[in-house]
């Protein structure tokens, strides 16, 4: 269940940004916020990776667009390219998928230094969902104002 609403939001982005050209996924929400539908797939790039692969999998890599942990830096799109940010994403969906799929139950427990907490499988991926259903929001308000799409 946990796994087939993750993939749900995950094809919910992919199709909230289906058919826009480059400019159009670079369309800011309200200047000066930075909030882009190429942002938010360059934020939850970030998101899949460091909850799956640093914190489960407790790997010791650089989040994609920052050495240094801005997470803020996915939005800065002054060098972005829409193909290597969707192909970051998908990479890191399918990292993501491998690791829960190989993972021996829910249970498996992770680090997350952001919080000084150990935390389960199970809770990143409600997590994912939370965060996926949260920016799927903004993206259904960007596309909306991009083309007049709604709906999921």
């Amino acid at each position: 269940m946990l796994r087939g609403f993750l993939d749900f939001h995950r094809a919910t982005l992919a199709m909230k940004c289906a058919g826009l050209t480059d400019e159009q996924l670079r369309r800011r929400s309200s200047p000066p916020s930075t909030l882009t539908l190429l942002g938010l797939v360059r934020h939850l790039a970030e998101v899949e990776r460091t909850w799956f692969r640093r914190v489960i999998n407790g790997e010791d890599l650089p989040l994609v667009w920052s050495e240094d942990g801005d997470y803020q830096a996915a939005f800065d799109l002054t060098d972005a390219s829409s193909s290597a940010a969707f192909a970051a994403w998908q990479a890191e969906v399918e990292h993501a998928r491998r690791i829960e799929r190989e993972a021996p139950s829910l249970d498996v427990i992770g680090h997350q230094p952001r919080w000084n907490a150990d935390v389960s499988l199970r809770l990143v991926m409600l997590h994912l969902i939370h965060d996926y259903a949260r920016h799927n929001g903004h993206a259904d308000l960007l596309r909306e104002g991009i083309d007049g799409t709604v709906g999921a």
